[in-house]
């Protein structure tokens, strides 16, 4: 079911037969929502929070025709947590439209849809979040509110203090609307809440499941012999810190990724996305930011599914598991003094 709607008007405002009112100017971005079950009346104050002019909101079925009859939209919020048989088109629609448009894309996946989600994101303009907390989805409206996309460096909105200053301020403004929106009626799950999040999960993390197996990749001559076990022991003691301090405190998905990289590199495993996102032990959006940087310096490699167009591997790069690997060997000579 398809629900569009515009702002109220003054007395002035003029209608055509049964379209919508001509509105006043409005110089804010446009917003399109798409998604199952979006509530208008929750919808609307969070664009407006967010500085978005609010252009309609539509079902996954009908995207397909709004997309191709809206003439401009500045930002596209897509709630896809569960799989259609017409996602992955629709998602290559998205794609195409933001690339050629400059469009902002906002992805809201699940744990069903986050690979195909992944495999399909191409735009610079586009954030994928898989089960986002409320400062996460105000964090990303806000950003495309700005015409950008969410920066390299994730732990960097801004080079310069007073931009990052009034960022932060937006979104805790922006956070702040949604959680309103929640308390007001606590029985009705919110539209944008997706479920779990992975930190809410166990976390006693103890190597991630196995795929396809590949082929071993040749190790250098200098590299010393590193067991998959040894990285794995790494791994759970890492985990178990947060057993007798803060685990907040400890928070460093990239090397973490890493090492699970390099786990499955000598076990001859492909790693999914889902599965490096777990790896993480941080929330999913986090960590597919942190899989896009890495991707971006070109220390791991996107590697296509032969089985499965819809899904993609991520690996090591070369120099990257070569430079590990190194590692592992000066480490263990310090610790062995």
């Amino acid at each position: 079911m398809t629900e569009d709607f515009s702002y109220a008007l003054p007395a002035s405002g003029a209608f055509v037969g049964d379209a919508d009112p001509i509105a006043v100017r409005d110089d804010r971005a446009g917003l399109l929502v798409v998604g199952d079950r979006v509530d208008r009346d929750d919808i609307l104050p969070v664009a407006d929070a967010a500085g978005l002019r609010l252009l309609g909101t539509t079902s996954l079925a009908d995207a397909p025709a709004r997309l191709d009859d809206q003439t401009h939209c500045d930002t596209l919020l897509l709630f896809c947590p569960s799989a259609t048989p017409t996602l992955e088109r629709l998602l290559v629609q998205v794609e195409t439209q933001a690339i050629q448009s400059g469009t902002a894309v906002i992805l809201v996946a699940g744990w069903d849809t986050v690979e195909l989600a992944f495999a399909c994101v191409r735009s610079p303009y586009t954030q994928l979040l898989c089960d986002p907390d409320r400062t996460e989805l105000a964090a990303a409206l806000v950003a495309a509110g700005e015409r950008r996309p969410m920066p390299g460096h994730v732990h960097e909105i801004d080079r310069e203090s007073a931009r990052l200053q009034q960022l932060s301020e937006e979104v805790g403004r922006l956070a702040r609307t949604i959680d309103a929106l929640t308390q007001r009626n606590r029985l009705a799950t919110p539209s944008f809440d997706l479920g779990p999040r992975i930190s809410d999960r166990p976390s006693d993390y103890i190597g991630m499941p196995a795929l396809a197996p590949i082929s071993a990749a040749p190790r250098p001559t200098d590299a010393p012999a590193i067991a998959p076990q040894q990285v794995r022991d790494l791994l759970r003691a890492r985990r178990i810190r947060a057993d007798f301090l803060p685990g907040d405190l400890f928070a460093d998905p990239a090397w973490d990724m890493l090492l699970d990289l390099l786990a499955a590199r000598l076990e001859q495993e492909r790693v999914s996305v889902s599965s490096l996102c777990i790896a993480a032990a941080v929330p999913p959006t986090t960590a597919l930011r942190w899989i896009r940087t890495l991707t971006d310096k070109g220390l791991v490699e996107r590697q296509a599914d032969p089985q499965d167009g819809r899904r993609v591997f991520i690996a090591l790069a070369q120099e990257t598991a070569e430079a590990l690997m190194r590692w592992f060997g000066a480490s263990r000579r310090l610790l062995a003094r």
